[in-house]
């Protein structure tokens, strides 16, 4: 008898690991011909942000000096340097079982997202993960770093002077963190409010100034209400046009008034249609809101809460 199929959304945490286990590897790599390849199950791959760059910037001399490899190390702060092989220790990974990842153990009264909390169990309720922080390769804070928007309830913080106080800290070295959110509006700056120093980011919406190659990992901003796990099968198959799924494009958020993003999003209501592209936004975003409010205000945040 066919065992019964079952399917899981994996989460970003899913994601993250298999991507920093199978596919980060140190920058400068050698050719499996000179037969001593540290890492010779690693893949080599090109830069992958040098796509979003225009074409006319590739080829001026000021780029091809200012993105080289010496120029990196030597005019950049010491977070942007990381690499694989200069800011992770691969000892910690070939010891012991191989790939661990250790969660620190919860503090007591400490506050904490249910997505972080989720993110956390999905490690704990893996094969990779040890309690033992000795036979660990990888470290996840128990510190909420989802959402760093002074702004919000999530907000934890004195999250500097913690993460410091950690006596495995070592500077961020073999630590990964996720974030969501940073930043506050109307700017929404990078600034986590701490030194991630030699920890691996986990980052939803990163920038490419900021993102550090084949070292960080780009992850999708997901809601709270993500499943961990469960969810039907998907529908995608090969070449099925029109698709088999009732909407082709949905988004649900905020609609910034002003600020960072507030033209993008304010110049896409248009496409909703409300059969198979669905776009529900809402003003209701900072304080002081109703000072900004347009005249689609009330009809979008009516279809929002509906």
């Amino acid at each position: 008898m066919q065992a019964k199929k079952r399917y899981l959304i994996l989460s970003s945490a899913g994601v993250c690991l298999i991507l920093l286990f199978y596919l980060q590897g140190p920058s400068s790599r050698r050719s499996p011909n000179q037969g001593n390849d540290p890492h010779p199950h690693w893949p080599s791959f090109s830069d992958p942000l040098r796509a979003f760059i225009p074409w006319d910037q590739t080829q001026t001399e000021d780029y091809n000096v200012r993105t080289s490899p010496r120029h990196r190390r030597d005019d950049n702060s010491g977070s942007y340097k990381c690499r694989m092989d200069s800011c992770f220790d691969f000892s910690l990974c070939k010891k012991n079982n191989g790939f661990k990842v250790y969660v620190y153990p919860q503090q007591k009264g400490e506050k904490m997202s249910e997505s972080y909390q989720n993110i956390l169990s999905s490690i704990e309720g893996s094969r990779f993960f040890t309690s033992d922080p000795g036979q660990a390769c990888l470290f996840v804070l128990n510190l909420d770093t989802l959402d760093r928007d002074q702004l919000s309830p999530q907000y934890v913080h004195n999250l500097k002077t913690k993460i410091q106080n950690l006596n495995l800290w070592n500077n961020g070295r073999n630590h990964l963190i996720f974030n969501l959110y940073s930043g506050t509006w109307p700017d929404y700056t990078e600034d986590l409010g701490f030194d991630i120093g030699q920890a691996m980011l986990a980052k939803a919406s990163i920038s490419t100034e900021n993102f550090r190659p084949r070292f960080d990992i780009s992850i999708p901003l997901f809601s709270k209400d993500h499943p961990r796990t469960g969810g039907e099968r998907g529908y995608l198959k090969y070449n099925t046009i029109p698709p088999f799924r009732k909407y082709m494009l949905v988004f649900k958020g905020k609609r910034y008034l002003t600020g960072i993003g507030s033209d993008t999003r304010n110049a896409l209501y248009h496409v909703h249609n409300a059969e198979d592209v669905v776009l529900l936004t809402t003003c209701k975003h900072g304080k002081d809101w109703q000072k900004h409010k347009d005249a689609r205000c009330d009809k979008d945040n009516a279809e929002y809460d509906r």
